[in-house]
């Protein structure tokens, strides 16, 4: 049977790398049940001079729509054919189209790493109804400084999220108009304040942006929507039924999130009771929901009844847990809204 090596890239997070084949493996296994055109088999982590690889068989050798797939797994850097002792490399079609530092120049505490990011969007977008190369709907309702964002907007998708934090609303906010006029794209983009009844609830950073001159005239463009306010208010910002996916990063038990009327929520597992319930409202039938929390903040079991009770399908999507530090050990649970 044919073979073949995935090459993974290094990872700036020590920890993160530590995980990285082992997380490549969870990932590669769902785009061969999701994606991919055949069956992957035997994946392990092999050793090739010295260097970590992820190899697999398939029963027939890989079409290049196959490979083009494969080429936007989370922490690949290169893909081969193994033939005996040699390794071919084959010719590798990332849906990114925007240069790579809208994900990497930004660096502050608390950043999710980008390679995971990638991961827990990847995973949630095979589990919806429509395919990773599709122009989708993105929505993040813990945005932060817009990680997922960023890593939508690559994909060639439009990009929405709110978060409550003001300070983070406006580092991002600064972030892109500074990069799109740095990138000279062609682009608008505007913050407004949001009123309701008179009173300000809110402000929203709308961006619409295209690759060329040419393309905006065309209609070839992206959106992007950012709103600063609480997450649970989120069906006053955005209409239901709006979106393709949506991927959140949860709290790790740190003051993060929505106010909640008393004070921002510790525990991840007290805001999502709260926040799923009205995110799922914003989901498209056959649309998919991805969320990465701690799991020392709550159990998975926990985190799938509330996801049922909101009347989504929890697929069982395993081995995504890994160790962040002595606080944190995250994991992902991904949900399918019914058509």
């Amino acid at each position: 049977m044919p073979r073949y090596a995935l090459l993974i890239l290094p990872a700036f997070n020590r920890v993160y790398g530590e995980s990285s084949v082992r997380l490549t493996k969870s990932e590669l296994a769902v785009f061969s049940d999701r994606a991919l055109g055949q069956a992957v088999l035997d994946s392990e982590e092999t050793v090739i001079g010295g260097v970590p690889y992820v190899t697999f068989e398939t029963p027939d050798p890989l079409s290049q729509p196959d490979i083009s797939l494969l080429s936007n797994l989370s922490s690949v850097y290169a893909i081969f054919g193994v033939e005996g002792e040699l390794l071919r490399p084959l010719t590798m079609e990332s849906l990114d189209r925007l240069s790579s530092d809208l994900i990497t120049i930004q660096k502050y505490a608390g950043k999710t790493n980008e390679h995971f990011t990638k991961l827990l969007l990847n995973v949630t977008v095979l589990a919806g109804g429509k395919g990773l190369g599709e122009r989708l709907s993105v929505f993040d309702p813990l945005c932060g400084r817009g990680t997922t964002l960023n890593q939508a907007l690559m994909y060639g998708y439009d990009a929405y999220g709110i978060d409550v934090d003001g300070k983070d609303f406006e580092a991002y906010s600064g972030f892109v108009k500074t990069w799109l006029r740095n990138k000279r794209l062609k682009h608008t983009a505007e913050t407004v304040p949001v009123r309701r009844e008179r009173a300000l609830v809110g402000k929203r950073l709308n961006v619409t942006f295209g690759l060329s001159k040419e393309s905006v005239k065309a209609g070839d463009v992206q959106h992007l929507t950012v709103v600063n306010a609480d997450t649970l208010r989120s069906r006053e910002f955005f209409k239901p039924r709006s979106f393709d996916v949506l991927v959140t990063d949860a709290p790790y038990g740190v003051q993060h999130g929505s106010k909640g009327g008393t004070g921002l929520s510790r525990s991840p597992l007290e805001l999502l009771r709260k926040a799923v319930p009205v995110w799922a409202e914003l989901l498209r039938p056959d649309g998919a929901m991805g969320i990465a929390w701690n799991t020392y903040g709550g159990k998975s079991a926990e985190l799938a009844e509330i996801l049922r009770a909101a009347g989504l399908e929890v697929l069982d999507y395993p081995d995504f847990e890994h160790w962040v530090d002595q606080a944190i050990v995250r994991d992902i649970i991904v949900a399918r809204k019914p058509a």
